[in-house]
């Protein structure tokens, strides 16, 4: 068979990370088009895949007026520039791997449903937690039974206290107006992972969240706006420092990887400090113009009485996400990498590892995700099987409407009825 053919629609982080699927697997995919209005990164995925001059776009616009460029469209730009090309490029016939969330309204994503729909194209959601190897065994061992039937669920999102401080305080996801609430943004794959793993439908969402901590006001007396002006004695008692987090802790450790790369096209000591004495991730968390939660709780119930307790917190290590399941025959405990199943009838206690090492690449990343991710897609365009994709169409939608709901909630104070 011939390789699935992939267009990229926005070249940062993401969508360099799954066209890396080509690149360990040539003989399955490759990346002919690339489009970026920010030209140092269009031309550095179009030279790593040898993508030619005349299928580099500055704009998904251009693409579309192209003749069809590729089988299937990568879609990874911002969360609001998500709409208008996944209806485009869905009238044209594209398969389509549309980056999380679909979009930062309940009403735009129906319209990206209905557009999909219409044109009857392969379509899926980048939730790589579906894909891990840890959650396809929690869900071998939830469907074998060995626990019951799930009755309650306590799930923690630890977001990190420096990668809130990177992404959510300093960064693209930090202001609700630019992208799109924290939940959204963060926590929409949880609520959908919430939904995988129960296996039916939730009826009605409760949720509480607060921006607690990076105000202004709780800026430290005699604080400067950037980390690098700021008077060493504060700075060096504060742990979202900016040079703490990309300096001290990596870049001086030889790590310049991912947060360090989104600070310049290319990391050399000399780029990372010009890029916190003048952007945006050179700022005091103090002193930022962001406005999404730091802290957030959802309860959920499904439509046969079982129950959920979220929280989602920047207060944290950045870690594998912590999860108790209880049902009626056991319990498990897991932290994303080992689970340990406890059976109520013989008392027993048996530990599973599931960990996968992750270097940053799409063979690992997230868990492994990134690579269950795409080699479903792969694997569904290429076999025109859309059964691959561990979540359809309407069961996407649903887990929006789940994060819109407790939006709504967090908002009102009311439970909202879905």
């Amino acid at each position: 068979m011939q390789p699935v053919t992939l267009l990229i629609v926005g070249c940062g982080a993401r969508g360099k990370g799954y066209a890396e699927f080509a690149r360990h697997f040539p003989e399955r995919a490759k990346v002919v088009a690339v489009a970026d209005p920010n030209p140092v990164r269009c031309n550095a995925l179009g030279d790593a895949h040898q993508v030619p001059a005349e299928c580099r776009f500055t704009c998904w616009e251009d693409a579309v007026k192209a003749p069809r460029l590729a089988d299937a469209v990568l879609i990874c730009t911002q969360d609001a520039m998500h709409e208008a090309p996944a209806i485009a490029f869905a009238s044209l016939g594209y398969a389509i791997l549309l980056e999380k969330p679909m979009a930062p309204t309940a009403q735009a994503c129906r319209n990206i449903v209905a557009a999909v729909k219409k044109a009857g194209v392969l379509f899926a959601v980048c939730h790589v937690l579906r894909y891990t190897a840890f959650t396809r065994k929690l869900k071998e061992i939830l469907d074998s039974g060995a626990i019951g039937d799930i009755v309650s669920i306590q799930h923690l999102e630890p977001v990190g206290y420096w990668h809130q401080a990177h992404s959510f305080v300093r960064g693209n996801w930090r202001n609700e107006e630019e992208s799109s609430p924290m939940l959204l943004a963060k926590c929409c794959h949880d609520l959908d992972w919430l939904r995988f793993v129960m296996g039916r439908p939730c009826r009605q969402v409760h949720s509480f969240g607060t921006l607690l901590h990076f105000r202004k006001e709780l800026a430290p007396p005699g604080a400067a706006t950037r980390c690098v002006d700021c008077p060493k004695i504060i700075e060096g008692n504060c742990p979202y420092s900016a040079l703490k987090i990309y300096l001290r802790d990596r870049l001086d450790k030889g790590i310049d990887g991912w947060p360090v790369s989104v600070l310049a096209d290319k990391v050399t000591p000399e780029t990372v400090r010009k890029a916190l004495a003048e952007g945006p991730y050179g700022r005091c968390v103090y002193a930022c113009d962001n406005d999404v939660v730091d802290n957030q709780v959802v309860n959920l119930l499904f439509d046969n009485g079982a129950t959920v307790s979220m929280t989602m917190s920047a207060f944290t290590q950045h870690s594998g996400r912590l999860t108790r399941i209880f049902g009626t025959r056991g319990v498990i405990d897991t932290d994303s990498n080992e689970i340990t199943l406890m059976d109520f009838l013989t008392d027993r206690k048996t530990v599973i590892e599931t960990a996968v090492k992750n270097d940053g690449g799409i063979l690992t990343g997230h868990g492994g995700g990134d690579f269950g991710l795409m080699d479903a897609f792969v694997t569904s365009v290429a076999s025109h099987d859309p059964t691959q994709i561990h979540s359809g169409i309407d069961e996407t939608l649903e887990s929006h409407l789940m994060v819109f709901a407790a939006e709504e909630s967090r908002r009102t104070g009311q439970v909202v009825v879905l």
